[in-house]
């Protein structure tokens, strides 16, 4: 059968696949489009499959609010270039809002949540199939603030959300901008880890026992070394960036807040990314030749 401009443009804009491949699919579904959509699909799976094991550690960080509530979503791709396209930009967003309103409480139950007749598993393994590369959806947060709400996005590359108790959203921006900036562990000194306390701890005994100092000045050098790691990884003992005089503690305290908690995602962070050499790569090639 005749096979229209008109049908594979409407294929086109449906799937974002080549104009050859969407006449394909429609002469081998008899001009049925909702067919040719579901073998396209199907396709797409099996192209899925083949880039799910290649490192995606570029994207984006989304940012979903709506009054005291907030959700801050990571989603993956393997370059900066994909990250930027609209449809990536828009699969995000589509991922941020149903996280936002849903009650999925991990990735698995959220990509299963249902959007415009399919669920965003279906709309991932899509959208791989038109960027060409591996998408995945990494992590997500949901906050609610007592009273404030503050949330700072540098690039699409950090993202921030903050709760405050007292205060303003006006603050709760600042400190969220300070947090994108400066990166804290945690709030204060009661949220520190004690095993990483431990560690630097003994860090720094290693360090001061080289001194050859006596003991009881050793035991203070260590505890002046602990005071001020305590000060560069906690939230209030930080200097606030736009006004290093004085610490976040002490902004908050004038204006008598405090902050009951934060997240913090920026793109990629923990994800070890593959290095090409591409002089290697072709050594490998010659020598396989």
């Amino acid at each position: 059968m005749q096979i229209t401009a008109a049908q594979v443009k409407e294929l086109r804009e449906r799937t974002g696949a080549g104009m050859m491949e969407c006449k394909k699919a429609l002469t081998e579904a008899g001009g049925d489009l909702e067919a040719a959509v579901e073998a396209m699909r199907k396709s797409g799976m099996a192209k899925a499959d083949k880039k799910a094991g290649r490192v995606a550690a570029e994207g984006r960080v989304e940012i979903a609010s709506e009054g005291k509530r907030a959700v801050i979503i990571e989603i993956n791709c393997e370059t900066d270039f994909v990250g930027n396209d609209d449809n990536f930009r828009g699969f995000a967003s589509t991922c941020a809002n149903t996280a936002l309103n849903g009650n999925a409480d991990s990735v698995e139950v959220l990509m299963a949540e249902t959007v415009n007749g399919q669920t965003l598993e279906e709309q991932r393994t899509q959208l791989i199939a038109k960027v060409g590369e591996n998408v995945q959806v990494r992590r997500f947060e949901r906050i609610e603030a007592e009273e404030a709400l503050g949330f700072y996005q540098h690039g699409a590359r950090i993202g921030v959300l903050v709760s405050l108790k007292g205060g303003d959203e006006a603050l709760a921006k600042d400190v969220a901008m300070h947090i994108a900036a400066s990166h804290p562990v945690c709030v204060d000194e009661s949220q520190v880890p004690g095993e990483l306390l431990d560690k630097e701890r003994a860090i720094f005994k290693a360090q001061a026992e080289e001194s050859g100092k006596p003991e009881n000045i050793i035991e203070k050098m260590i505890e002046g070394r602990i005071r001020k790691y305590l000060g560069e990884i906690t939230l209030v003992g930080q200097p606030f960036v736009k006004d290093p005089d004085q610490t976040v503690g002490q902004l908050l305290e004038a204006q008598g807040a405090t902050v009951t908690g934060f997240v913090r995602f920026e793109v990629g962070e923990g994800i070890e990314k593959k290095r090409e050499n591409f002089a290697e790569e072709v050594m490998a090639q010659a020598r396989g030749a």
